[in-house]
């Protein structure tokens, strides 16, 4: 719909008279959730529709939460630092992996961890609870028994989280959960994708996120990398574009660690958002390629 443009009165009139004539040739369908849910399901496969089907039955079940998307994370985390580890994780699991960790951020390393482990081992949200959660949230700044529990936190989200968080904190955090489960550590630690990761994908890969990303941010982003992935970097490059990168590189000079892995944050998330829209394939150590 945004991308439509240069439309005259005239046209819309049209399209509006003839979805008209053709909604008034027509009955009702009388969609129970049973249609809806097989509708969905052949257009979009079982785990896109079930994800969509989650959201639309629920309704206002997120409406508290949803304001939380809006906030200061700052702000965010003062509202709802005092409640209990539980009630957190069930919150932040609702939000963007990057803004749950800019929340995470303003906790006490021990909450944090705290929460962070919670989340891990979360499974899922019981509609009940959810109902609750956002009456608690509203409280502090409105459902339906028919759906079934939405499948929120796991180690994949815990990993994608851990992946916006600083070094050292995403350190302590792993060891945290180490200390309560060696092998859940393990299992997210392995579904993490992290900047050095680049190194492990095809050639084809780098040179769709070397479009999409400015000389300047990965400059600042090679920083401290290992040489193997600049000159990973540097060989999907024309030649000309290598030598001026590397010129400019050297020219840098030293740059702040905070500088360096905000860089290489953003250029996290336009990779995540290339693979999401397919253009890209993620792979890391131990997992199986593809083929053409």
């Amino acid at each position: 719909m945004t991308q439509i443009s240069n439309l005259s009165f005239d046209e819309i009139d049209l399209a509006v008279n003839l979805f008209r004539e053709e909604a008034q040739m027509r009955a009702s369908v009388g969609a129970s959730d049973e249609y809806l849910r097989n509708v969905l399901t052949e257009a979009l496969g079982e785990d896109k529709a079930a994800n969509l089907l989650d959201k639309i039955m629920q309704g206002n079940d997120h409406a508290g939460i949803e304001s939380l998307k809006w906030m200061d994370p700052s702000n965010a985390a003062d509202l709802i630092r005092n409640e209990h580890p539980q009630i957190i994780a069930t919150i932040l699991v609702h939000l963007e992996p990057d803004q749950t960790s800019a929340i995470l951020q303003h906790f006490t390393e021990r909450l944090r961890n705290d929460v962070l482990l919670r989340i891990a081992t979360l499974e899922g949200v019981q509609p009940q609870a959810l109902r609750e959660l956002n009456e608690v949230l509203t409280q502090l700044l409105s459902g339906s028994d028919r759906v079934k529990k939405s499948a929120m936190g796991g180690e994949q989200l815990t990993a994608e989280i851990l992946n916006f968080l600083g070094s050292g904190v995403e350190t302590s955090a792993l060891g945290a959960i180490r200390e309560y489960d060696p092998e859940l550590a393990q299992r997210i630690q392995d579904k993490m994708f992290v900047f050095e990761n680049l190194i492990e994908l095809d050639n084809r890969s780098i040179q769709v996120i070397m479009r999409e990303i400015s000389s300047e941010s990965l400059i600042i982003a090679l920083k401290g990398t290992s040489q193997e992935l600049k000159e990973k970097i540097f060989k999907n490059m024309s030649q000309r574009a290598a030598e001026m990168l590397k010129d400019d590189f050297e020219a840098k000079g030293p740059v702040k660690v905070s500088e360096v892995e905000a860089e290489q944050k953003e250029i996290l998330k336009i990779v995540r958002k290339l693979a999401d829209e397919g253009q890209i394939v993620l792979t890391k150590a131990g997992e199986e390629g593809v083929v053409e």
